[in-house]
């Protein structure tokens, strides 16, 4: 498994709540991505900065899924380019479902 670390700049006077609207409008479209295992939406007022946390079957998953379109549609909405991270992640443990994720099981 694969976490992603997504970021980009929001435009100045982009509110929290103009933002989360935004947000909510691209769910249809993770929710349809098979290879998408979850995502946490970010946003931090003080640094002027948006994106998500991507847990993801596989890098080429991560990369497919972030590829060119996305990357324009986060440069029309927002007006920035995104920045991305990525990490193996060997564990994942969800306290919600009290399940826990490994690679090794």
């Amino acid at each position: 498994m694969i976490t992603e670390i997504v970021l980009f700049r929001l435009p100045e006077g982009m509110s929290r709540k103009d933002a989360i609207a935004k947000y909510r409008l691209s769910i249809p479209t993770w929710q349809a991505n098979p290879d998408l295992i979850r995502k946490a939406f970010l946003f931090d007022e003080s640094s002027r900065r948006g994106g998500g946390v991507y847990h993801w079957k596989n890098i080429e998953a991560a990369k497919l899924g972030h590829g060119p379109e996305f990357q324009k549609r986060i440069q029309a909405t927002f007006g920035s380019q995104p920045e991305f991270q990525y990490f193996e992640t060997p564990i994942v443990l969800d306290n919600t479902t009290k399940q826990v994720v490994d690679e090794a099981a």
